[in-house]
């Protein structure tokens, strides 16, 4: 198993984003793999899974779990949090003893308990590829969405060591950055870097739009850093709620240090404590300021530039066709118009940052003026 060999047969239990992306870069690593999911759809076939098997990135789909799983080597579970421990129920008398079981769920503690309880810990390590986006479902999954993310693996106290190797191996293979942790450390960790920070951008945009008009200014002013800081507010409200449920001790235990922390800074804009609001600030720049910036985290890396352009028309159009002209992809594009915190009336977003460097360099080429986010 550790060797890979090229009839290695992978199970997918949840196929969107993730699943999606994690299958395309198995089959860029070995075509030959045999890759199936199931589709619990029994009478209305997942349009996401019909189209993985025309794209060739998926071999089989099945509605029965008996079909399948019992020769998988590696089952990934890729479905929201509490459904992955539902399915476990369902699997442990399905898989052979040699079976990798793992999951992507970005909470580990409760699953963890879950695997102990049916007693799986002998095939089983948890996972988390530190990635991700603010669009959901398969077609917008690509292989590339692992390269040079952190991939947090929590194996079992009974976990066999070549197990845990053979799947380290795999996700170094898939171009991710493999990192072994505790399940418990891991949720006190997310708790801080992701949940609560998705929970405060879920609530800062609620707080805008129940404070707006009629005119609805706000909104419309809302742009730049504003809109930066809040952008995971988009993400799957079911993925989220689902995190909540199952970390809730250790997100619980974040936001309300995190509310004191706030509570501090109103009082001391209250007693006009200009000591304290320097220092609040100065701190968290030089924080943040060495935050690394090459690898991905869990807040998905953004490959964007901001330019400088004369408004005149053909303008954009003209730095599309370069672009397109050189091979160059876009993701997105468009005009900042709240430019308040920002530099460059133009933002171009891009797909990897192989794309973004050679814009850069294209760009500068024809003088544009280009600023780069760090």
């Amino acid at each position: 198993m550790s060797d890979f060999e090229s009839d290695f047969r992978i199970g997918f239990i949840g196929f969107g984003l993730i699943g999606g992306s994690i299958a395309r870069a198995l089959k860029k690593i070995n075509s030959s793999y045999h890759l199936v999911a199931y589709d619990y759809h029994k009478n209305n076939p997942s349009t996401d899974l019909q189209a993985a098997l025309h794209d060739q990135v998926l071999d089989r789909v099945t509605t029965t779990l008996s079909e399948e799983f019992p020769d998988c080597d590696l089952v990934f579970l890729c479905a929201p949090v509490l459904s992955n421990i539902e399915y476990l129920k369902q699997l442990k008398p399905l898989l052979k003893s040699d079976c990798i079981l793992t999951d992507v769920g970005s909470v580990k503690t409760n699953i963890h308990e879950a695997v102990e309880e049916l007693d799986l810990e002998a095939q089983f390590v948890g996972g988390h590829p530190m990635t991700g986006s603010e669009k959901t479902g398969y077609h917008n999954s690509y292989a590339l969405l692992l390269e040079n993310a952190y991939y947090i693996l929590t194996p079992t106290a009974k976990t066999p060591g070549v197990m845990t190797q053979t799947l380290y191996h795999l996700v170094q293979k898939m171009g991710s950055i493999p990192i072994l942790l505790d399940a418990r450390e891991h949720d006190k960790i997310t708790a801080a870097i992701s949940h609560v920070p998705h929970i405060i951008a879920a609530q800062l945009v609620n707080l805008v739009r129940e404070s707006d008009d009629e005119a609805e200014k706000m909104r419309a002013l809302a742009a730049g850093g504003f809109k930066d800081i809040t952008r995971i507010a988009s993400s799957s409200p079911v993925m989220w709620q689902n995190i909540c449920l199952t970390n809730g001790h250790e997100i619980k235990e974040c936001l309300d240090r995190y509310i004191s922390s706030l509570q501090i800074a109103s009082e001391a804009i209250t007693a006009n404590d200009g000591e304290f609001l320097y220092r609040m600030f100065d701190t968290a720049g030089e924080y943040r300021s060495a935050i690394p910036n090459k690898s991905i985290g869990l807040m998905k890396k953004l490959f964007e530039v901001y330019l400088d352009i004369v408004d005149e028309a053909g303008a954009i159009a003209t730095i599309a066709t370069l672009l397109a002209s050189n091979q160059i992809s876009i993701k997105n594009i468009g005009v900042i118009h709240n430019r308040e915190f920002e530099e460059g009336v133009l933002r171009i977003e891009f797909y990897d940052e192989s794309a973004q460097q050679k814009a850069i360099a294209m760009l500068a080429r024809y003088n544009y003026r280009i600023y780069e986010r760090n």
